[in-house]
C-alpha cells in the first residue's frame, strides 16, 4: 500500500497543477489579463466585504499634458492596460512612449520613446492600447533582450525592447525596429497606423491595424502580418477580404486579438470592407470580413472564420478581443471562442472547428439599399444567449429632460429617419443605426469567470443617424454640419454623414441608462443582472451627477474575489458585486479612465490599476495618468474627502452646501445690518 502522505501530495501537486492550467496568471501578462482574454484574475484579497477600504496607492503622470500642445492633446485616447511582467509595471501612452514603473510606488523605472510625428493626425488620433511580453526560452537568463516588451505604433512601426531597461533589441529588425509596408500611397500619414497591443504565439509576432474609415473604395489592405520574434523577420501576412469580383480594401483587424499557445492558433476580429456605408462594387458576403478568423500562429493559414455580419454596410465589424473559455454547455466541458458585437449579439464558437455551440438562425432582414447597393437577404442571430441590449428604437421611446421641446426634438429626428429595426440599410433619407456604430461592445470587449462560467460585458446605448450624399452634392471642400463626421467615399456614388442623435442641450436622444455592465449565465442563456455605468458629473454644469450611465467602449476586469471593477467616462473606478450587480465602491480618478483596468499582487497585497487619461472622441476632460489603489494598510484609512466629496455627486452636494451656507451668512449679515440702521435711527 502506498504511503498515504505521498499520495496527498501527489494529489495536491496534480490538483494544482490543473488549476494552474485553468485560471490565468496573477501577474496580468498579458493585455487581456491572459492570451486568451478572459480578463480574470484569481487573487481575492479584495472582496465584497472590504473593498470599501481600498486606497489610492499612487498615480504616475506621464507628462504629456505638460509637455505637448493642448491641440495634440486633444486628439488623443488614452486606452492603454499595463502589464505586470519582469517586477515591473509597463505600459503604452497614446504616443507610443513605452514606461516601466515600480508596481508598490508607481515610481518611473525605465522609459523609452520612440518620437513619432505630432503631424501626422491619425485617423484613430493619438492612442496605444498595450504592448507585449514574450521570453526568449532559448536565451540565456543573463542575455539582452532574453525578455522583451513589443509595441505597434501610430506611425506603423513595430518595436522590441528589452523588458528590464528598456533598451531597444539590435538584433530586430534595424536597431530595434521594423516598418509596416501599407502596400499603397497613403492619403495622409495618419491613415494607417496600429493601435492595439501586438500578440506573441510560437515566437511570432503578429499585428493587425487600424485605417481611416470611409475615405475610398480602393483603400489600403487590412492585411495582418507575423515575424520572427527575435529577428523581426517576416514570416507570413494574411489578408482578410477575399478580392476576387470586388473592389475594395480594409477588413483590417484594429482590435486585439487572441492567442491558443497549445492549439498554435491566433484569433482574429476582424473588421468591414471599404467604404463602411456602401458596398455597391464589393457584391457578395465579403468573406473574410466581420469574421472571427483562426490562423495557424507559424504558418498564417486559415483554419476556419465564421462570418458575424454578411455584405456589412453599418460599420459593424468585430471590436472585441475574442474571449478563449473552456465552458460547460450541459454535455460536458468545450473549448470555445466567445465573441460580442457592436449588436449586442454574443457568438459561441468551437474553438477547433469555429461551427455555433448553440443555434444560430439566418433571419430575413430590411432590403431595399441605395442605388446600385447588394444587400444580403439574411444576418445570422445567435438564439440561446440574448441579445446585450435592445436592437431598436421608435421615436416613442426617446428622451429629453425638458418635456416637449427637448423630447419633441429627438422625437423628430428619429422619426424624419428610415428606421426599420437592426440592419435598416443606409439611405439618402437618413437610417437609424441602433445600437450605435460604436457598440454594443467595444474594444474593451467581455471578460469570463471560468469558475461561475459568467460573461461580463460593458454595453453602450446611443443612436447613430447615417445618411448618404449623392456625389453631385458633395463637392470639393463640402463641410458637414456640426457635430457630423464626414466620410467621403471616394469611388462610389454617395459621401455619408454621421451623427450621434442628441437633444438641444446635448443630451443622448435615446432614454437612460446610456452605459450598462451586464452578466450572463452562458450555459442558461440567461442575462443574470444589468447595472448602469457612471453619472454625468463629469460633463454636466455645476457637476450634477445624473445616475444614467455613460457610453462604455472601455471593458472590465473581474477578480476571484467576487468583484467587478470597470471605468467610466466620469473621473472614477468602480467596484461591483460580480453576483448581484451592486456597485460597492467608487475610487476617484484625475480624469475619466476610459480604459480596461487590471489587477495584480504585489509584496502580498493585491492593487487594481487603471489608466486615466481620458477620451477626445466622446469629449471627455483629457489627462496623463495611470492610477492605483490597494487596501488600507494597518493605520491607514479611507479619508473623509473619498468618503464624501470624491464620490458621484459629492462635488456637486459639498458645492449646494458651500453655496447654501454663504447665502444664509450673507442673509444674516444683512439682517444684522439693518437691525443696527434701525437702531442708529
Amino acid at each position: 500500500m502506498r504511503n498515504p502522505v505521498r499520495l496527498f501530495i501527489s494529489f495536491v501537486a496534480i490538483f494544482c497543477a490543473f488549476i494552474s492550467i485553468l485560471l490565468p496568471a496573477s501577474a496580468w501578462e498579458h493585455w487581456g489579463g491572459d492570451r486568451g482574454g478572459s480578463r480574470f484574475s484569481p487573487l481575492n484579497q479584495i472582496t465584497p466585504d472590504n473593498v470599501g477600504n481600498l486606497v489610492r496607492a499612487w498615480e504616475f503622470r506621464t507628462g504629456d499634458l505638460d509637455a505637448r500642445a493642448p491641440e495634440v492633446m486633444k486628439r488623443t485616447k488614452f486606452q492603454a492596460t499595463p502589464l505586470l511582467v519582469e517586477d515591473s509595471l509597463i505600459f503604452c501612452s497614446p504616443f507610443n512612449e513605452v514606461i516601466a514603473l515600480d508596481p508598490g510606488s508607481g515610481v518611473q523605472k525605465w522609459r523609452y520613446d520612440p518620437k513619432i510625428s505630432t503631424a501626422q493626425r491619425p485617423a484613430n488620433r493619438y492612442n496605444c492600447r498595450g504592448v507585449a511580453y514574450w521570453v526568449d526560452g532559448k536565451a540565456p537568463e543573463t542575455a539582452a533582450c532574453r525578455a522583451r516588451i513589443l509595441v505597434g505604433t501610430n506611425d506603423a512601426r513595430v518595436i522590441a525592447l528589452d523588458a528590464r531597461s528598456g533598451i531597444p533589441c539590435a538584433d530586430f529588425g534595424a536597431n530595434g525596429e521594423i516598418r509596416i509596408e501599407t502596400g499603397m500611397p497613403l492619403e495622409w500619414p495618419g491613415e494607417f497606423q496600429i493601435t492595439s497591443a501586438p500578440v506573441i504565439a510560437r515566437d511570432t509576432v503578429i499585428v493587425g491595424s487600424a485605417i481611416a474609415d470611409n475615405r475610398r473604395v480602393e483603400a489600403p489592405s487590412g492585411k495582418v502580418r507575423a515575424f520572427d520574434a527575435r529577428t523581426g523577420q517576416p514570416r507570413w501576412s494574411f489578408d482578410p477580404l477575399v478580392h476576387s469580383g470586388i473592389s475594395a480594401g480594409h477588413a483590417n483587424v484594429w482590435a486585439p486579438m487572441s492567442v491558443d499557445e497549445e492549439r498554435g492558433l491566433v484569433f482574429l476580429p476582424t473588421s468591414s470592407p471599404s467604404p463602411d456605408f456602401w458596398g455597391g462594387e464589393r457584391p457578395g458576403n465579403n468573406d473574410y470580413a466581420n469574421s472571427v478568423v483562426a490562423l495557424r500562429a507559424e504558418t498564417g493559414e486559415r483554419v476556419w472564420s465564421y462570418q458575424t455580419v454578411h455584405h456589412d454596410v453599418w460599420d459593424y465589424d468585430l471590436p472585441a478581443q475574442p474571449t478563449l473559455a473552456r465552458i460547460d454547455t450541459g454535455e460536458g466541458p468545450r473549448d470555445v471562442v466567445i465573441q460580442p458585437t457592436k449588436q449586442g449579439f454574443v457568438f459561441v464558437l468551437d474553438r477547433d472547428t469555429g461551427k455555433p455551440v448553440w443555434p444560430v438562425e439566418e433571419r430575413a432582414v430590411p432590403q431595399g439599399g441605395a442605388e446600385g447597393e447588394q444587400l444580403s437577404p439574411t444576418q445570422p442571430f445567435p438564439t440561446h444567449v440574448p441579445p446585450l441590449l435592445s436592437q431598436q428604437i421608435s421615436p416613442d421611446e426617446t428622451f429629453g429632460l425638458i418635456p416637449f421641446w427637448e423630447s419633441g426634438a429627438c422625437r423628430a429626428q428619429v422619426a424624419a429617419a428610415r428606421n426599420e429595426g437592426l440592419y435598416t440599410p443606409p439611405s439618402t433619407q437618413g437610417t437609424i443605426v441602433f445600437p450605435m456604430t460604436g457598440g454594443g461592445v467595444n474594444w474593451g470587449g467581455a471578460a469570463f469567470d471560468p469558475v461561475n462560467q459568467i460573461l461580463y460585458a460593458n454595453v453602450s446605448r446611443a443612436i447613430h443617424i447615417i445618411k448618404l450624399l449623392p456625389r453631385a452634392a458633395v463637392p470639393d471642400g463640402f463641410s458637414p454640419p456640426p457635430g457630423h463626421d464626414f466620410g467621403r467615399q471616394q469611388g462610389a456614388p454617395f459621401a455619408m454623414t454621421r451623427a450621434v442623435a442628441l437633444s438641444p442641450v446635448g443630451l443622448l436622444c435615446n432614454k437612460p441608462p446610456w452605459g450598462e455592465m451586464v452578466a450572463v449565465d452562458l450555459k442558461a442563456g440567461k442575462i443574470l443582472w444589468r447595472s448602469r455605468v457612471g453619472t454625468t458629473e463629469d460633463r454636466a454644469p455645476l457637476g450634477i451627477a445624473l445616475p444614467f450611465g455613460t457610453p462604455l467602449v472601455n471593458g472590465v476586469a473581474i477578480t476571484a474575489g467576487g468583484l467587478v471593477f470597470t471605468g467610466a467616462m466620469d473621473a472614477y473606478l468602480r467596484a461591483f458585486d460580480a453576483r448581484s450587480g451592486q456597485e460597492l465602491w467608487q475610487g476617484r480618478l484625475p480624469v475619466p479612465g476610459v480604459a480596461n483596468p487590471m489587477t495584480y499582487l504585489w509584496k502580498g497585497e493585491q492593487y487594481v490599476a487603471i489608466g486615466a487619461g481620458g477620451h477626445s472622441e466622446s469629449g471627455t476632460t483629457i489627462g496623463d495618468s495611470v492610477v492605483a489603489f490597494r487596501l488600507a494598510r494597518s493605520g491607514e484609512a479611507p479619508s473623509l474627502r473619498s468618503r464624501t466629496i470624491d464620490r458621484p455627486g459629492g462635488r456637486f452636494i459639498s458645492g449646494a452646501i458651500a453655496a447654501g451656507f454663504v447665502i444664509v451668512l450673507m442673509v444674516m449679515l444683512a439682517w444684522r445690518w439693518r437691525r443696527r440702521r434701525i437702531g442708529r435711527a
